[in-house]
């Protein structure tokens, strides 16, 4: 699962704001808020974030001997 550091990576490399992101995941921007000061979440909470931010295209990079990150690439296509 993300973290709330990596939430904070994503949408700083995004230039999203909390309330794009919430609308995007369908959570309430005080959730996004919550989770990004450390705070907990449902798993399908952290799920529905983690999916809009990988269709606005962000790869999560897992704790592999050094810290959790993000990585930064193309965005999903959108159906038109």
């Amino acid at each position: 699962m993300i973290t709330g550091q990596q939430l904070r990576m994503a949408r700083a490399a995004l230039k999203m704001g909390v309330r794009e992101l919430a609308n995007l995941a369908k959570v309430s921007p005080a959730t996004v808020t919550r989770i990004e000061g450390g705070g907990s979440a449902h798993a399908s909470t952290l799920a529905a974030l983690q999916a809009a931010l990988e269709a606005a295209g962000v790869t999560f990079i897992e704790k592999n001997g050094g810290g959790a990150g993000v990585r930064l690439g193309s965005p999903a296509l959108k159906p038109e």
